[in-house]
Formats: structure tokens, sequence, C-alpha cells
């Protein structure tokens, strides 16, 4: 029994020895590795301290076990994972799972905790044998370019669930404060209904808004959105609209009536001196007329000349608004009311065009009464016998009456040239005998010397002797007499020859 029970257990060791050859010699599957020939990453945390980790891990981030914590790792990872938490999770038990941003390995991180230890694993992405090199490299670039670009990108499905976005795009995510991965519009408001195109971005650490441009496009089931930063575009926009309500309340209270048309012909801005004068309704100008409407309505109004001929109403319209671009134009329209309006057509930049209206009624009624005055005085003092003649102060011939031109043959209505006191001495010189008086009477004229008023004989070659009074009246102005002597030399001092007879107090 002793020798059976031996050559059995023999044959067991036998067997067992043969059995355990062959699973050695038998080859194994080897697991799957890395792109880079390592396995995945880990990295294993107590109260944010680094304990231990993975190879792979400690070389690629340069952590040395027991001289990093939380944050070094952090750091490191911030920029692919905006969402990496502050501190590790500890007190509980539990595990989240964060996307990369971007397509490059580890496009995850997994973090699990257990009360003090927090675990850190990056799974790495496998090597596809069917993809070539060339498609990596043309991916890539894509994704350089993607996360070089200044606008933020992003693609939804049909739910609207983001798929896809560039790092501009996780930038704003982030400033904005939004958590929600629901849809690519959440991160901005609601499109304004004069805007659809533009939409505003409101960061919490921000009090500006910051608007976009948003361009959408559709393919293969897939929404991608391009938005555009336009702050500057909406900051100008905002000053041209300060720029006019600030003119619009300056014009307010201009009594002239402004109308502005842009380059298109359509009233841009108008005051409510333009409502009194034109007496066109605010909901008309509101509605951004046209020239030809604008003017069109004015002569339905009656606030312009009415045309000889209608049919070229129109015409006549087209030459005005051509001629109020190039900044010729400037009329007087007498209205059938009695008004006066002027109006003048200015080019503005940009191709606009601005009239100004203006109520010269008053002006043109003083006018014309003023003119009227002169014409009555011009009357009266022609019917006079005596010669008149007023010199301004710079000595130049300003007025003269009937008996001043008949009896020097000057009018100096007649003369291209202005005639001062000294063009006036030399005919009087040479219509009369001689006297030393003459230059007396030229500095008197001209300010010169004492301005009280005189008088001294003038023998004229022909006729009867002259009592010439020089005094000063307003303005510096000198008036100059002359009258007969003939009756005065019967009551008072006779006349002498001017060689002996010096001037006389008048």
């Amino acid at each position: 029994m002793a020798l059976q029970e031996f050559l059995i257990v023999l044959l067991a060791i036998c067997l067992t020895a043969a059995g355990a050859l062959w699973w050695l010699q038998t080859p194994r599957p080897v697991a799957p590795t890395s792109p880079q020939g390592g396995e995945d990453m880990s990295l294993l945390f107590e109260d944010g301290y680094l304990l231990h980790g993975s190879e792979q891990a400690l070389t690629r981030f340069a952590l040395v076990p027991g001289h990093h914590h939380w944050e070094d790792i952090r750091s490191a990872l911030l920029a692919r994972f905006p969402d990496f938490p502050a501190v590790p999770r500890s007190n509980n038990t539990g595990s989240i799972t964060l996307r990369a941003e971007d397509g490059d390995s580890p496009g995850e991180v997994r973090i699990s905790w257990r009360d003090a230890l927090c675990w850190l694993h990056l799974p790495l992405a496998r090597t596809d044998p069917d993809i070539t090199q060339e498609t990596r490299d043309h991916l890539s670039a894509l994704r350089r370019a993607s996360d070089c670009n200044p606008n933020p990108s992003w693609q939804t499905d049909s739910s609207g669930r983001i798929i896809w976005h560039n790092r501009a795009y996780a930038t704003l995510k982030r400033k904005a404060g939004d958590q929600s991965d629901a849809s690519g519009a959440a991160l901005f408001s609601t499109p304004e209904p004069e805007h659809p195109n533009r939409v505003c971005l409101q960061a919490d650490s921000e009090a500006v808004p910051h608007w976009y441009a948003l361009t959408t496009t559709s393919q293969d089931g897939v929404q991608i959105y391009h938005a555009t930063n336009i702050n500057a575009v909406v900051a100008a926009e905002e000053a041209q609209r300060n720029f006019v309500q600030t003119l619009a309340k300056t014009f307010a209270h201009l009594s002239i009536g402004l109308a502005i048309f842009d380059r298109n012909g359509q009233l841009a801005l108008f005051n409510p001196a333009l409502v009194d004068l034109t007496a066109l309704p605010a909901p008309f100008l509101s509605a951004r007329p046209t020239m030809v409407s604008f003017f069109d309505q004015l002569r339905e109004n009656r606030r312009m000349p009415e045309p000889k001929n209608y049919l070229n109403w129109r015409q006549e319209i087209s030459e005005v608004i051509a001629a109020a671009t190039d900044g010729r134009y400037q009329e007087t329209w007498s209205l059938e009311s009695g008004q006066t309006y002027s109006v003048r057509g200015r080019p503005h930049p940009d191709g606009a065009t601005a009239f100004l209206i203006e109520d010269i009624t008053a002006e043109v009624t003083l006018t014309r009464n003023f003119r009227a005055e002169l014409e009555l005085s011009q009357s009266l003092l022609d019917t006079l016998e005596d010669g008149f003649a007023v010199f301004s102060a710079s000595g130049v011939l300003s007025f003269c009456n009937a008996a001043y031109r008949d009896l020097w043959k000057q009018d100096p209505d007649k003369s291209f040239a202005e005639i001062t006191i000294i063009d006036a001495i030399a005919v009087w010189r040479q219509m009369s005998a001689p006297n030393p008086l003459w230059p007396d009477l030229a500095d008197f004229v001209s300010g010169r010397g004492d301005r009280a008023g005189w008088s001294m004989p003038i023998y004229p070659l022909r006729g009867a002797p002259l009592h010439c009074e020089i005094s000063a009246i307003a303005s510096g102005a000198t008036l100059v007499r002359f009258r007969q002597a003939v009756a005065q030399t019967a009551q008072t001092v006779p006349y002498r020859h001017p060689v002996t007879d010096r001037r006389q107090p008048s």
C-alpha cells in the first residue's frame, strides 16, 4: 500500500508540473496601452496632499508625492477643465466626471472620493489603427484654429444640447457664471425684434454688457453658431443716438425750422419750429417722408409759392433738391398769407441735406417801412431850395438832395465809385471863387479839430453868392448846407471876398 500511495503522489506531482509548464508557455493577450506607451494616469490625494500617482501621471505633470498638493494639479488642468473643483471633495463618498473643452488626451477626468481620500483618474485615448497620420495632422490643425479663434463658436444637436464649443465660448461661459449645458443660445439673452441677429451677454463681474452678432447655420442636423463681438458698433450707435438727442434738444429752442434728410432722401431730423412754420402734422414728419413728399405737402398747405405750371412741379422740386445738395439753394418765399420765408439748402456729411426755413416777415416789413421812410425823407428834402450834403465819419458822401445835385452837378447815385469830401471839394473849388477855408472843411469832415458848427461864404462862378453852413450830426457825420445868401446879406453881415473873409460861427 505504501508503494501504491507513493506512485499516486508522484503521478500527481508530474501532472501538476506538466500543467504548470503548459500554462507558463501559453501566450496571453497583451493589455492595450496608451499612445505614449503607458497606462491611464491616476493620482491619490489625502486631505489635499498627493500621496501616490502612476508613473505616467507623475511624469506628465511633474509631480512628486509628499511635495505637491491639489492646487498644483488643478492649475495644470483648469485650462482644459474649467469646472475642476478648487478643493478636493471629502467627508462623503461619490464621484464626478468632467469633460475637456478640446479633443486632446486626456479627454475627461474622473474624480472619486471617500472620507479624506480623493482619487483622480485620467484615461488616455487609445490609438485607432484606421486613422492615418495625415488625418491626425488635419485634426490637430483644425483644433488649433478653433482654439485660437477669438470669436465664440459652438454646435448643438437637434435637442439644443451643446455637443461642441471652442475655447472662446468656454471663456465667456466662465465670465458669465453660466453652469448650464442645455443650449447654445442659453448663454446669451434673447435677440431683440429690431435686431434678430444681435445678442447680449451680461457677465456677473462686469456692469457693461457685451454685444455679439450671431450667425447660425445648419448642417447634417447640427446647428452651428458663430458670435462676433460688436461692442464698438453698439457703442457707436449709442453715441450717435445721444448726439442726435442732444441736437434735437438744442434745435428744439430754435425759431428757425430745421429739416435734415439722410442720404436716401428721407427726413431724419426736424425740430418743433418746423411744425409751426410749415403747418405739417408731427405724425407726417415722424413717418420720415421723402424730400418730394415733404415739398409736395408744403404746396398743399400753401406754405410755399404756388407753381405757375404744375406739370413742371416735379422737375422744379428736383432742381431744388439738386441745388440744396450742392449748397446753392437760397430763396425767399412770399406766401399768400402775407408771410415771407427765407429758405436755404445746405449739404451735410455722408450725403445728407439740410433745409432751414426762417420766418423773416418782421424783418421784411421793417425793411420795407424803413425804405418807405427813406423815400419819404428824400422826397421831402428834394422839395427844399437849399442844397444838403451829408458826409459820413469816413468822409464819404452818403446823402444829398435834388437842390445839391442841380447846384453842383454831382449825383452819387450815378457814380460807380464813392464820392469823398476831397472829390466834392474839388468840384466846389472848380465851380467857385478861391476860398482858403476848403482845407478847414476837409479837416472838419474827417473829424480832426473842433467839431463846433461854423459857416463860410462861397462865391460860385455862376449864380448868386452862397452861404455854406457846416454842422456835426449823429454818428460822426457832417451836414453841409448851401443856401442863397441874398436875404441874409440884407439883414446881417455883408459878404466879402474869401481871401479877406474868415470862417464865421454858424
